[in-house]
């Protein structure tokens, strides 16, 4: 397949979405200082509509960005049956973006572990995770780049809330467990239904993330589907809620690990001058005439 065949006709429509997208991703690295310079940032492709967007307006805005920095295109080959493997090389080469492809069996792993009809979207992305910073060590990577957007954050708010009893939800910029990695989601501020019309445009060749056989995250799906409905009702109540992630009050919630609840103690007002207490009189009388 050429390179051609990735590439969509003109749209001002296109166009204009392209312009918002960067705008928006432009300033997620700014507000969290994702990227600085010399930063090599190696780019997760899964080849789904978010990571490819997400390399797709990373590299325009490496073109014009203050600061000079290196990405390479990173992709982790689980050895699914059926899986396209020619696809992002073909996709890549043209690019003139570095690329590798990891090879590793995660698949026979999760298929002997995980009980026929769970699903095995948990422990797949441990394997893969392990598997990308393992690279990122080893390559002098600086910055990890995943496509997680914003629904997918206000998601797993509601996730950790309903099912884990926690107040939690995906940090644009965290470090990781070890201490040894810096992982950045560039994509924090973008709606998934922007990147889906985005991706559609583009024409990417999107790889399906079905071909392990396993069931829907029945979880998430259900939490999906209550913020479409409230979305239909509501709309823009999923950014009010990223909105809200964003101005966080300690002191209005319980958590006494994070505001000194305990240390909270009264003050006795001071006492007032004889002048002031003349003035409050006076202000009294003639509230009163």
């Amino acid at each position: 397949m050429s390179a051609a065949a990735f590439e969509p006709k003109p749209s001002r429509t296109l166009n204009r979405l392209s312009a918002t997208l960067r705008g928006e991703v432009g300033k997620c690295i700014a507000d969290f200082r994702m990227i600085e310079a010399h930063d090599r940032v190696m780019v997760c492709l899964s080849g789904g509509k978010d990571s490819y967007t997400l390399l797709d307006l990373l590299l325009s805005l490496q073109r014009s960005a203050p600061v000079p920095f290196e990405l390479i295109a990173v992709n982790l080959d689980q050895k699914q049956p059926g899986f396209p493997e020619a696809v992002l090389p073909t996709y890549l080469r043209p690019l003139g973006v570095p690329f590798h492809v990891i090879e590793q069996d995660t698949y026979s792993v999760v298929k002997r572990v995980i009980p026929e009809g769970r699903t095995l979207c948990g422990l797949c992305s441990r394997l893969r995770r392990g598997a990308l910073y393992r690279f990122a060590g080893e390559h002098g990577i600086t910055k990890i780049a995943l496509g997680h957007h914003r629904d997918d954050i206000v998601e797993t708010l509601f996730l950790n809330l309903f099912f884990g009893g926690r107040l939690k939800a995906m940090a644009p910029k965290l470090l990781s467990d070890d201490g040894r990695h810096v992982v950045i989601r560039p994509l924090a501020y973008v709606a998934e239904r922007d990147i889906a019309r985005y991706a559609r445009g583009r024409a990417f060749p999107l790889i399906p993330c079905t071909l392990c056989g396993s069931q829907e995250n029945l979880q998430r799906a259900a939490v999906k589907q209550m913020l479409a409905q409230w979305e239909r009702e509501f709309p823009g109540r999923t950014e009010t809620i990223f909105s809200a992630l964003r101005h966080v009050e300690p002191a209005h919630l319980a958590d006494p690990r994070h505001f000194d609840f305990a240390g909270l103690k009264g003050h006795a007002p001071a006492a007032m001058s004889e002048a002031e207490e003349e003035a409050l009189d006076a202000a009294r009388s003639a509230a009163l005439a």
